[in-house]
């Protein structure tokens, strides 16, 4: 008897599961649309340099655990500092808004190489562990080669 019971919920339809799982987690009413003026500044910024991280503070002061892991991370990938451009989301509030809008990602900071979208700090620390940054990087020129020169591609 326990069993057919157990078996019974177990295979019941989690109809309301599904049925939340739908919904979008920020309802469109309450959505703030992204600029056109700061969508181009954000566009601009991605694009002009090879490895942009819109970050909480700045590289030599960093006001997120997370920010500092992704600058640290990137350290270690062997990526001179004079080759990340750095955005400090605390400083503008549309721009703290408007990069969450832009790349559909809900948390700073975020990383961007070559012009596309990688990830904020947990996609950044997995794919340093799996080896997947460090040929990223190296694809796009970034890594200093042993001598210490930079491999940056114009």
């Amino acid at each position: 008897m326990f069993v057919r019971q157990a078996a019974a919920s177990f295979l019941r339809p989690a109809t309301n599961v599904s049925r939340l799982a739908a919904r979008p987690v920020v309802m469109p009413s309450m959505m703030r649309l992204l600029s056109t003026e700061t969508r181009q500044k954000i566009q601009n910024a991605v694009q002009e340099d090879p490895l942009v991280v819109f970050m909480k503070g700045s590289p030599e002061m960093p006001q997120c655990g997370f920010s500092r892991a992704v600058l640290q991370i990137l350290q270690v990938q062997g990526v001179k500092p004079d080759l990340v451009a750095t955005y400090n989301c605390l400083d503008d509030q549309e721009l703290r808004d408007g990069i969450k809008e832009f790349s559909d990602w809900p948390t700073i900071p975020q990383v961007y190489i070559k012009g596309e979208f990688v990830g904020g700090c947990d996609i950044m620390l997995n794919m340093h562990q799996s080896g997947e940054l460090e040929t990223m990087l190296q694809n796009a020129g970034l890594l200093q080669d042993a001598a210490g020169e930079s491999n940056k591609s114009e």
